[in-house]
């Protein structure tokens, strides 16, 4: 079809004269304005819809640049509407463009602004047989009465928002310059007000008098400044009594004009009269909210305290925020009950340069202790008369500028455990209110100790038993040098399931092993000592990685539960060539570290945990000299802030940014892996690595 699109032009290349004249009616006739623009941006053909719009016949139109015929702003957006399609050969579509209507006939008063009708335009490429790009042809739509439509419809959007804003209760409308406009029936039913002196005084005329002037200035204010206006005061009701309200008015902006506002008053007279009961509550529970509240907050950071030297940091912030102590410490009892311990964020004791005290020794701590009750010394005076004039004592009080001190004792069962102790730069007396909470602050200080040293005893006890289910040492190797990580979860004390293995075969390859048994404890444990010692066994029968596998399902479906989830990465390699065959039971993937190349990751398909049913595959593969294999267990790669393929592409990067000397050494590189890995994340889970590395052919 040709591309001319003009009106007249009876005929259209192409067509049957029947459909030329027909094609030629629709755009004379039609109430939406075509053109056609060449590649000079002159206008090449324009029907008589869109030359009635502009008011100028079709002949003065045609062979004219926008320039030409149009105002300066209009015709500048229609010459970057032409560019663009010619530029970019892509349509551009619904820009509207805004024209001033002739008046009907040429008429219309002298003076009156014409009426400006908003058209929708849009703009496509017209091209040739070739393909070669003709001009630009425009389709104009009158949209006027839809946009008019939706500025009423943004109004009303932007009124109810404004209201929301205000959270009304009685709601009212007043004119840019503050004068009552609508009606407010549900105001004037509270105030008894009626039409006629609410329109003449608004809500203003029954405020308070002695409200009135200070509102009325800030409703002013307001008004000159056209920003939100707020603000309390009391009204006169129906029956002369007053009630207090609030007020909240907002202006209703179009464009950058105020057109209106909307205020909302607030009935608050409840809320004033329980404000002032709960003052007067507040001010008779004061003292016992106060203590009650503190330690409560007390209570509720110790109780997240997990060793004891966090217990500290925290009695150190109490005392410093609920007391104002200078200096905290707690000191921990040995077993035979003879000497003190104080574990300090560097403080000195009374008349001792170290941190054990004996129990014997002249201090707050030691009398709390040794007597089962606080000891409160407001000032130096104090403390010489509880403690004796001795020598010690009084070079301590020279070199020191503590001047009154708390020493309480950490009491479990009705036995000392040990001591905290406050100190202060000045004379200080503790209250009775504050010595009953210092009490029982003490008491929470010693249950939070109790705990900390048993998890701290546990841990290292759970930590151990883990470690003697590893390896003691991994095989020696010329060819190929290995290198071992565990490290346990920061705040598990029970031992996990992660475990590694290697070991020579009787062919004198080597058989390495790295799983994840799911869950922590006894239970976890138990089943890692079993998967591990049957994976030896079966690999001394047949070593290949898919028997060896196949051979560890049979056993798990025969011996652990079903919902035992466990991991396996099974490999067997050749030291000599490098040579290696792995099989993979939903573990994560190896990751291969070159020296000349980028690390990546995966040595064989994932497969199924052990103990579902599976065609056991392995894949064969090959260390060359050089390189670095690194099996490792979920927990470098996942925790609560970092899921699993997030961390594997973390890992790689890590990999890829590891210096060469690190690279070349796979003790330093598994270091550097979990340092990297786990920096900035709390350790969620039990974290184990396993490196594989071939020296360089030239290397000694």
């Amino acid at each position: 079809m040709s591309t001319d699109t003009s009106v007249p032009g009876p005929r259209v290349s192409g067509l049957a004269a029947s459909d030329s004249a027909l094609f030629a009616t629709l755009i004379k006739e039609a109430p939406m304005g075509f053109a056609f623009f060449d590649t000079g941006l002159r206008c090449h053909r324009i029907n008589d819809t869109l030359a009635g719009l502009l008011g100028r016949p079709v002949a003065e139109l045609v062979d004219r640049v926008p320039e030409e015929i149009l105002p300066a702003e209009t015709a500048a957006a229609v010459s970057g509407y032409l560019r663009e399609v010619l530029s970019t050969d892509r349509s551009v579509a619904d820009k509207d463009l805004r024209f001033a209507a002739p008046p009907p006939d040429g008429g219309g008063e002298q003076g009156e602004a014409p009426e400006t009708r908003c058209w929708a335009t849009s703009w496509f490429p017209s091209h040739g047989a070739d393909g070669k790009i003709l001009g630009v042809a425009l389709i104009a739509v009158d949209v006027t009465e839809r946009r008019l439509d939706e500025e009423q419809i943004r109004r009303k959007e932007e009124r109810y928002r404004s209201l929301v804003e205000a959270s009304s209760q009685v709601v009212w409308v007043a004119s840019p310059s503050g004068e009552a406009v609508d009606d407010a029936p549900e105001w004037r039913a509270i105030t008894g007000q009626s039409l006629e002196d609410y329109r003449e005084g608004g809500w203003l005329a029954v405020v308070h008098e002695e409200d009135r002037q200070r509102v009325g200035a800030e409703w002013q204010e307001c008004l000159q400044d056209e920003r939100t206006f707020q603000t309390g005061y009391r009204v006169r009701t129906r029956t002369g009594a007053y009630r207090q309200y609030e007020v909240r008015a907002v202006p209703i902006k179009r464009g950058e004009r105020v057109v209106e506002w909307v205020g909302a008053n607030t009935d608050v007279t409840g809320q004033r009269e329980a404000d002032e009961m709960r003052g007067r509550l507040t001010e008779q529970l004061s003292a016992a909210a106060l203590r009650t509240a503190r330690l409560q907050q007390a209570t509720s950071m110790l109780a997240e305290a997990l060793t004891v030297g966090q217990v500290v940091s925290v009695i150190t912030e109490v005392g410093r925020s609920a007391i104002g102590a200078d200096r905290s410490a707690v000191a921990l009892l040995d077993h035979n009950r003879l000497k003190l311990t104080v574990i300090t964020p560097g403080t000195e004791q009374e008349g001792e340069n170290s941190q054990v005290v004996p129990v014997s020794a002249a201090t707050a701590m030691s009398v709390a202790v040794r007597e089962s009750r606080p000891f409160l010394a407001a000032t130096p005076d104090s403390l010489r008369r509880q403690l004796g004039g001795e020598e010690d004592l009084e070079r301590y009080l020279e070199r020191t500028d503590e001047r009154a001190w708390v020493g309480l004792p950490l009491l479990m069962a009705g036995s000392a455990i040990g001591a905290l102790r406050f100190a202060f730069t000045r004379p200080r007396e503790i209250t009775e209110e504050e010595r009953v909470f210092l009490e029982a602050l003490a008491g929470q200080c010693a249950l939070a100790v109790g705990r900390a040293t048993l998890y701290e005893q546990e841990h290292n006890t759970a930590e151990q038993l883990q470690r003697s289910l590893l390896p003691d040492s991994l095989p020696q190797l010329a060819e190929m040098q290995l290198a071992a990580r565990y490290h346990p979860a920061t705040r598990h004390v029970q031992v996990g399931g992660d475990w590694y293995d290697a070991f020579k075969l009787a062919d004198d390859r080597l058989a390495v092993a790295v799983g994840d048994v799911m869950g922590k404890g006894v239970l976890a444990a138990s089943v890692m000592g079993r998967v591990r010692n049957a994976l030896r066994a079966l690999a001394l029968n047949d070593p290949r990685p898919a028997a060896v596998l196949a051979g560890l399902d049979r056993v798990f479906s025969a011996t652990e539960d079903e919902e035992q989830f466990t991991t396996l990465a099974y490999a067997v390699i050749n030291p000599d060539t490098g040579a290696a065959v792995v099989s993979n039971a939903g573990h994560p993937p190896a990751l291969v570290v070159r020296p000349d190349g980028p690390p990546t990751l995966g040595l064989s398909e994932p497969g199924t945990p052990l103990g579902w049913p599976s065609q056991r595959q392995q894949s064969s593969f090959s260390v060359e000299p050089g390189n670095t294999v690194v099996f490792y267990s979920d927990g470098l790669v996942e925790n609560r802030r970092r899921g699993v393929d997030a961390g594997l592409d973390e890992l790689v990067a890590v990999a890829g940014n590891a210096p060469s000397e690190v690279v070349r050494d796979p003790e330093i590189l598994v270091d550097y892996l979990v340092d990297q890995m786990l920096a900035g994340y709390d350790q969620d889970d039990d974290v184990t690595v396993l490196a594989l590395h071939v020296p360089p052919r030239n290397s000694a």
